[in-house]
């Protein structure tokens, strides 16, 4: 059988809840498709995130990666079309903020997901469940994790296909901001599982 490695992030700025990792720990261990789902949670730190994600890609060498991240604000699930080669934005949990910074020095400046994004949206759609491609990852750590996967598949030529996910937040994130959208925990699981799904069928 082979191996998706899925991953989330810890809490992070001002969002106490990161969902993600709920969905991560679930998921876990979970067979979706011929994929047994092998579930990580990262930094959200930029000095350790992707060696973190590197180390994982070596130890477990799967044959895909799906990253989460939460976009708190957003109201569909979105997966990312490009990842950019630059780390900038508010300071991480670890107070790093750099500006300007490229991820990779040597790598090319642009990432595009080896995931078949366009049919996940449209297998979300199909479900009732609200989703839309995006073509902006930001230059946060949810950007910084897509790069740095696709970059390592390219750098070692694996066929790997690679992308990143950016979900809504939960209810129960949104009770504590106040001032986002949100959805029930198990649309957004069950949401997830549906991409996995769409990449275990395009294989």
């Amino acid at each position: 059988m082979k191996t998706l490695l899925l991953t989330g992030f810890e809490p992070f700025l001002d969002f106490t809840i990161n969902p993600t990792m709920r969905i991560v720990e679930e998921l876990n261990g979970l067979e979706v498709g011929g994929y047994k789902i092998h579930g990580e949670i990262l930094s959200v730190d930029f000095k350790k995130a992707g060696s973190q994600l590197v180390g994982h890609l070596e130890s477990i060498q799967p044959d895909a990666v799906v990253s989460l991240g939460l976009a708190g604000g957003r109201y569909k699930i979105t997966p990312e079309r490009i990842a950019i080669n630059i780390n900038d934005g508010e300071p991480d949990n670890s107070g790093n903020t750099p500006v300007d910074e490229a991820i990779q020095p040597e790598g090319a400046d642009g990432c595009m997901s080896t995931l078949p994004i366009r049919a996940m949206v449209n297998r979300l759609k199909e479900t009732g469940l609200p989703a839309e491609i995006s073509n902006t990852a930001g230059t946060y750590l949810c950007n910084h994790i897509m790069y740095q996967a696709l970059h390592y598949a390219k750098t070692y030529n694996k066929k790997m296909p690679s992308g990143f996910i950016h979900i809504p937040a939960s209810h129960e994130l949104a009770l504590q901001h106040g001032k986002i959208p949100s959805w029930s925990h198990e649309d957004l699981k069950k949401g997830v599982y549906t991409c996995i799904q769409v990449l275990a069928d395009h294989e």
